[in-house]
């Protein structure tokens, strides 16, 4: 049984979930911590990072066997610099990463389980709320092979 496990089943802890949004557009990645106080935490490659409150809504996709699951996420009270962000990184047609962790508020040294690694697929922004979602790698709709075999990669093919 894990940590979170055993919260979820007994209590007596609160779950911090946090989100870091990485861009090479961007100067320093955007941290995220759901609640009323920042949080300053070590992540799982021993750097100190702190995570400014704010209000966060996760909606963690159904365990299945679907081989792409999409998560969303809420975040409220955002200013112009979320938009700022959003145009620098599509001027620079980079892509977005985020890094999902939770944390207990009585152990911050370390996340309380492994950290969820995801490709931003898009979002919203109505008023002052912006709604992100992100996706794992869609292993069933990739090709196989990946090679694709056209006259330019194998020329013999257009003898057949």
């Amino acid at each position: 049984m894990t940590i979170l496990e055993r919260v979820y089943a007994s209590g007596g802890d609160v779950i911090i979930p946090t989100i870091e949004l990485i861009c090479a557009a961007w100067a320093e990645p955007i941290l995220i911590c759901n609640g009323f106080e920042n949080q300053s935490v070590i992540d799982e490659d021993g750097r100190a990072l702190t995570f400014l409150a704010a209000g966060i809504d996760v909606a963690l996709p159904e365990k299945s066997n679907r081989g792409s699951q999409t998560l969303t996420f809420a975040i409220d009270n955002v200013t112009g610099e979320a938009q700022q962000q959003i145009d620098a990184a599509l001027e620079a047609q980079e892509r977005v990463t985020l890094m999902y962790r939770t944390y207990l508020a009585s152990d911050l040294s370390a996340p309380a389980e492994r950290p969820l690694r995801m490709s931003v697929l898009g979002g919203s922004i109505v008023g002052t709320q912006i709604q992100i979602q992100a996706g794992f790698f869609d292993l069933i709709n990739v090709a196989w092979p990946r090679d694709l075999y056209t006259t330019k990669f194998a020329p013999a093919l257009k003898y057949l």
